[in-house]
């Protein structure tokens, strides 16, 4: 007596959405609440970090970070997170998804604390240490991508799935705008506490000592939401997919289903496992695969390049956007602190009024409308209105409500776009043997384009009029170049949506083609 690979899928397919789903989500979220917060959180300290490490006696401006300072904290992390997304994502099909889901957590909450301790004697030794223990940071937020991704996608029914795994993804939104809660709550206590006036009035008085412990607060804090989902998290079961296509286990893979999603499958007479006949093992870089899913990993991997490089540069640049229509007053006319929570609470209308609502509209419409759609009509919109914010940019400098708004209207469409399906497509379209792995280098991919989009936009947004740029920086194209280059970008990442099939109401096997019949004999399955 055997439970066939068949009924476990079918099982899976079917069932109804109930508590464990949901729960599922929260835990696997949580990860993403991290990353995002880890991630995004940088943009608010760094005008800090420069004018408590860098200033300069005399100068009328305060201190920002030297060029190749501000490019190695921005980008250090997501190179971490890039590498971190290859090696789990391959370990993830290797070891079971299961077995290293804790190990990513555990990382980022040991290397969040890690990094608000920074220690040294100079601010070289300092922005080292901070530099270092954010790239391991980043490398267990680089693990929690694909497998994330890849167990909510093999936990979930085909008709929810993509609200499910659009749903772990979400909490991205939730991260940027706690930072930006967060950024305001601890600038605000200290700005109360250590009243300090103007960079004009006193340019050491502006920043008072205890600013030191800003920085390090809010970046430890990225550590309270992993802790507090670590032990559930290690309390998930492995996935049945992987245990019954990859692992060839299926009667454990029926007992895990029964416990966590109270079903009951019937155990069958079967002389052979009908899928796992099917399922004929092929590599990577076989041509099998070349021929199946060649295509569609570079689709995958290409649109996320594409959108990362558009979205990261709009997050590391914002606070020269809202300086530059003046929703940021110049900095010498603020303290360390005041600018501090200027700039969070920038962040978090635009998280508020444009990303959060982004995010949610995936999730309520993917299973609807589909992947497609969202991502060629989301590329579509945020060319159209980078270009609307280009072309006219004079006016927009006047009209300084109505720039916002389109600015926040690029990332609505970013997230209820391109940004959400690109995590969400790589999970449901490879096989179970490769999934992780498949998604891993997608959000490499996608990676490789955020480091274009924040060191080279760090650069780039500078002002034209280099009397006009921030301290030690050449100067760039501007603003308004910048916005018709990433326009361009856009419009690339449209053409690779077409590289990528529609995954809508259908299953992983179908998807992947893991249920095709191949030139193999059956072999007999037994039960364990």
């Amino acid at each position: 007596m055997a439970t066939t690979v068949d009924t476990v899928l079918t099982t899976l397919d079917s069932s109804k959405t109930q508590w464990y789903h949901y729960k599922a989500v929260i835990i696997s979220g949580m990860g993403f609440f991290t990353d995002a917060y880890d991630l995004f959180c940088v943009s608010l300290i760094t005008k800090l970090l420069g004018r408590i490490y860098y200033h300069v006696p005399g100068s009328s401006k305060p201190g920002v970070l030297p060029p190749h300072v501000a490019a190695a904290i921005n980008g250090v992390a997501l190179c971490g997170t890039l590498l971190g997304q290859l090696f789990f994502g391959l370990l993830g099909d290797r070891l079971g998804r299961k077995k290293i889901y804790g190990i990513t957590l555990f990382l980022m909450a040991l290397c969040s604390i890690a990094s608000g301790l920074s220690f040294g004697s100079s601010p070289k030794s300092v922005m080292t240490t901070l530099c270092f223990f954010r790239f391991w940071l980043g490398f267990g937020i680089g693990g929690d991508y694909p497998l994330s991704a890849t167990i909510m996608a093999e936990y979930a029914n085909k008709k929810t799935r993509g609200s499910f795994i659009a749903a772990v993804f979400a909490m991205q939104g939730f991260g940027i705008l706690g930072g930006g809660l967060v950024g305001m709550g601890i600038s605000g206590v200290f700005r109360a506490l250590y009243n300090a006036p103007a960079y004009s009035v006193d340019p050491v008085g502006s920043t008072p000592p205890e600013a030191d412990y800003v920085w390090r607060i809010i970046l430890m804090l990225g550590a309270l939401p992993a802790v507090l989902s670590y032990y559930w998290r290690m309390k998930m079961p492995e996935t049945a997919r992987y245990t019954a296509l990859v692992a060839k286990n299926t009667e454990q893979a029926r007992k895990d289903m029964e416990k966590v999603l109270n079903v009951e499958i019937q155990v069958k007479k079967t002389a052979q496992n009908n899928l796992a006949q099917k399922n004929k093992p092929f590599g990577l870089f076989s041509r099998e695969f070349i021929l199946r899913h060649g295509l569609h990993l570079l689709g995958t991997a290409s649109a996320w390049f594409f959108v990362d490089i558009a979205y990261y540069s709009q997050n590391l640049f914002q606070k020269e956007i809202f300086s530059a229509v003046g929703w940021l007053p110049p900095a010498k006319s603020m303290s360390a602190l005041d600018e501090v929570f200027k700039i969070s609470f920038s962040q978090f209308l635009i998280a508020f009024f444009g990303t959060v609502p982004g995010y949610l509209f995936t999730v309520l419409l993917i299973d609807r409308i589909g992947r497609f759609l969202i991502q060629s009509l989301g590329f579509l919109f945020m060319t159209v209105f980078m270009f609307a914010l280009a072309i006219p940019y004079q006016h927009w400098l006047l009209n300084k409500t109505g720039f916002l708004i389109m600015y926040g209207l690029t990332f609505f469409f970013a997230n209820f776009g391109p940004n959400s399906t690109t995590f969400i497509v790589p999970a449901e379209i490879f096989p179970a043997r490769l999934r992780s792995t498949c998604h891993g280098i997608s959000a490499a991919a996608g990676k490789a384009g955020a480091i274009v989009g924040a060191f080279g936009f760090l650069y780039a947004a500078q002002n034209q009029d280099k009397t006009k740029t921030d301290a030690g920086y050449p100067a760039g194209i501007g603003i308004r170049n910048s916005l018709f280059i990433l326009g361009g970008i856009n419009l690339l990442g449209f053409a690779c949506t077409f590289l990528v099939p529609e995954a809508n109401g259908k299953s992983l096997e179908e998807m992947s083609r893991d249920n095709e019949d191949e030139d193999q004999q059956p072999r007999n399955v037994e039960a364990v």
